[in-house]
């Protein structure tokens, strides 16, 4: 066996609760001997690991997780049912942890405003904010015990400090009140501070959860598309189902009409229809005839069909869509938050900043300097109880999802948020996205005036009765234009290649391409033989019908753009953002709806791979980049962008991919998505400015820096009503923004 073999392992983890903890992880596991390559994906909680089995093992890897306070499963029988019910149990622990800290908190807030005077409040007060700290808010003092353990610090970190702080002031006055009166300290109680807090925070991570939970359901979707059976056909002829894991390539399997393809092929006898959207994102289907390619988890439709398997297991274009998913969803660092990155740094510098305060009143030498002392150091911790620093990214992020919400836009997570104003790339896919994805008819033009009375029912019935793709969109528009329908039998049969031959009254008709009017000798005639080079040249979908003489109708078939495309286009390149469309389709088509819509840049004929290549081709030339599309064959892309976009009438597996999904799939709410992220961040910005202002100046006057110029000294009583007006602040300049124009 070769030492240097690297193998490619998923493992899920569990125990994380912030970005923070992904990219600690992250850090750790690429330390470790052996391991190549190592990316936490905090989104679906999973390990995505390459390593060398003969320097280390899962066990090992295990261990070291575990060290730092979190665990992986390793086991990869029901490896995903552990983790679903891991996850399940630690959402339903966090509701219910969320909702009995609310139950407690309010009354403890309604009696720190209105009924202080009545006996013990303080004992009360106490009484109801313990079992919210230390019991339904305590993953936040355990976290930053792990954190404190590795010399780190995070969210956790502050949380704790902050209502450890204002619980144990307060605690103290509330335990020692007569004895400080003696001495003549008149303390403040803070229990209504420390239980806000937590209850905000468990809320706010409660939404949070419930959000990322939906996450991975892409990935199990697509799983869902893949075939557990096939129907093998041996060299006498005899049919046998067996599971789809056993077929080999070479072996020749049977398709019967409405049943899905298990492998990818080529097709050796019998013709059919196969809707290939979850490939080419179009919605007509595709004719499949001898040699002809097909893909497995496309789904046959009306026809039966023999084909030789050529790619089966891991090589099938459903199965590397699978892993392409899976791999662009791991492969991005977890996002780490600015709060996140300064807690490290200004948890350490406040404590020091307040002992020094402390020890610098005890060797003055002054009066009561002991009271002074623990007076400076109780107020430094309580004036910097860093609410307004956690307040500020999570309520402008709730604000910018609510306002998003209002107008259409659904933001699965902060992340999509926080760095769509950087985009200045947006891709778009063509079929549905920047067209209906409905064909319609273009044009119908008769060969006489006379011909839609006299044929016009007849025309009607034959479409309506076959089952060529293009004939549902001229039934449905006969029905609507003609008059006098009525059902007449006429006897309908499948031309391979070509269309369709009819039958009625004796009299035999023809609905198809040129090709199929050319090998009976039937003329088009010149009149409608311009008007379909027109159509031809425009990229419609021409087919012609007529009896076995002549032509007697044209009609054109055509995907149109939705009225919101072009004027959204020419907002993004106003906005000096790139715009580029990609699709399965044909150039020709392609060409035409991309100069409809204004978009210069566009490639055709690609496959749900090539639309990733792409996506990472423009990433690395240092491009942000957006993409919108509505499509299972759009996910591998959606989940590779900075930013994904789906549209609401799509697929569920694109939405379930994308973080965000424009409701009504009206395009110009994508300039808006851009316009709401800026004034979101922007708001975070402010919020975070104003925190900092508010530290940096608060911090050293309840040090005492004052005292020896005016002999002023600020009272805790006071530094908390200056950390409830910043709190307050923040949250104000967070609702400003539901205000704001997008």
């Amino acid at each position: 066996m070769n030492p240097q073999i690297h193998i490619s392992k998923t493992y899920p983890v569990t125990g994380m609760s912030c970005a923070s903890c992904a990219a600690r992880t992250e850090t750790l596991v690429k330390s470790l001997p052996g391991i190549s390559r190592a990316s936490v994906n905090f989104a679906d909680t999973s390990l995505y690991v390459d390593f060398n089995p003969h320097s280390i093992t899962a066990s090992e890897i295990k261990k070291a997780v575990q060290s730092i306070g979190y665990d992986l499963i390793v086991d990869e029988t029901g490896a995903d049912k552990k983790k679903d019910e891991a996850f399940n149990d630690h959402l339903r622990s966090l509701k219910f942890n969320t909702i009995s800290s609310a139950i407690l908190t309010i009354p403890v807030v309604i009696i720190s405003m209105f009924f202080m005077d009545i006996p013990y409040a303080n004992f009360i007060m106490l009484a109801m904010v313990i079992p919210v700290l230390f019991w339904f808010g305590r993953q936040f003092p355990v976290n930053a015990i792990k954190q404190l353990r590795h010399h780190s610090a995070n969210m956790d970190t502050l949380v704790t400090l902050s209502t450890g702080i204002a619980f144990i002031y307060s605690t103290v006055v509330t335990l020692a009140g007569r004895w400080l009166s003696e001495k003549g300290f008149h303390g403040h109680v803070y229990f209504e501070a420390s239980a806000v807090i937590i209850t905000f925070i468990l809320f706010g991570r409660f939404l949070e959860e419930k959000a990322k939970s939906k996450t991975s359901s892409a990935l199990k979707k697509l799983i869902g598309l893949q075939v557990r059976s096939a129907i093998l056909v041996n060299d006498s002829g005899e049919q046998k189902e067996v599971p789809v894991s056993s077929v080999m390539p070479g072996d020749i399997l049977l398709v019967r009409p409405g049943n899905k393809i298990p492998v990818d092929g080529s097709v050796l006898s019998g013709s059919s229809f196969v809707d290939e959207s979850m490939i080419t994102g179009e919605p007509m289907p595709v004719e499949k005839v001898m040699q002809s390619k097909v893909y497995a988890g496309t789904l046959n439709q009306k026809g039966s069909f023999r084909f030789r398997a050529e790619k089966v297991g891991g090589d099938t274009v459903l199965s590397q869509i699978i892993k392409l998913v899976s791999e662009a969803q791991g492969s991005k660092a977890p996002v780490q938050h600015l709060v996140d990155k300064v807690a490290g740094i200004f948890v350490p510098v406040v404590i020091i900043i307040a002992l020094l305060s402390g020890i610098i009143w005890i060797l003055s030498g002054a009066e009561n300097a002991l009271i002074h002392s623990l007076m400076a150091i109780v107020t430094v911790l309580i004036i910097a109880c860093p609410c307004a620093l956690g307040l500020a990214t999570p309520t402008a992020i709730m604000v910018g999802i609510g306002k998003g919400a209002e107008n259409g836009i659904l933001i699965k997570d902060a992340e999509s948020l926080e760095t769509a104003h950087k985009v200045n790339a947006v891709v778009f896919d063509k079929t549905g996205t920047i067209t209906t994805g409905k064909p319609v008819v273009h044009g119908l033009e008769w060969r006489d005036k006379d011909d839609p009375a006299k044929y016009g029912n007849l025309l009607f019935n034959i479409q309506k009765n076959s089952e060529h793709p293009v004939a549902e969109p001229v039934a449905r528009y006969l029905e609507q234009t003609a008059a006098n329908l009525n059902d007449i039998p006429v006897k309908v049969e499948s031309i391979a290649g070509r269309g369709i031959k009819a039958s009625f009254n004796e009299q035999s008709f023809l609905v198809g391409n040129r090709k199929l009017l050319e090998e009976n000798g039937i003329s088009t005639g010149p009149g409608l033989e311009s008007i379909a080079e027109k159509w031809q040249k425009q990229a419609k979908t021409v087919s012609f019908f007529s009896d076995m003489k002549e032509a007697i109708a044209v009609i054109a078939v055509s995907d149109t753009i939705k009225e919101s495309s072009l004027p959204t286009i020419r907002k993004l390149l106003d906005l000096g953002i790139e715009v580029h469309m990609l699709t399965g389709d044909n150039e020709l088509s392609a060409g035409a709806v991309a100069d409809a819509a204004g978009i210069h840049s566009f490639k055709a004929g690609l496959l749900p791979k090539d639309k990733y290549d792409y996506i990472r081709q423009l990433q690395s030339e240092g491009k942000v980049v957006a993409m919108a599309g509505d499509g299972i064959n759009d996910s591998q892309a959606l989940a590779q962008a900075d930013v994904s976009i789906a549209m609401g009438r799509g697929s569920d597996i694109a939405m379930d991919t994308a973080k965000m999904t424009i409701i009504s799939s009206d395009l110009s709410r994508i300039p808006k998505a851009i316009r709401l992220s800026k004034l979101t961040v922007a708001t975070i910005k402010q919020n975070l400015f104003w925190a900092f202002i508010y530290n940096i100046i608060s911090i050293p006057i309840a040090a005492g820096i004052l005292y020896p110029v005016n002999g002023f000294l600020l009272n805790p009583m006071i530094a908390g009503a200056a950390m409830a007006l910043s709190s307050v602040s923040v949250v104000s300049n967070s609702l400003r923004l539901k205000l704001k124009k997008i």
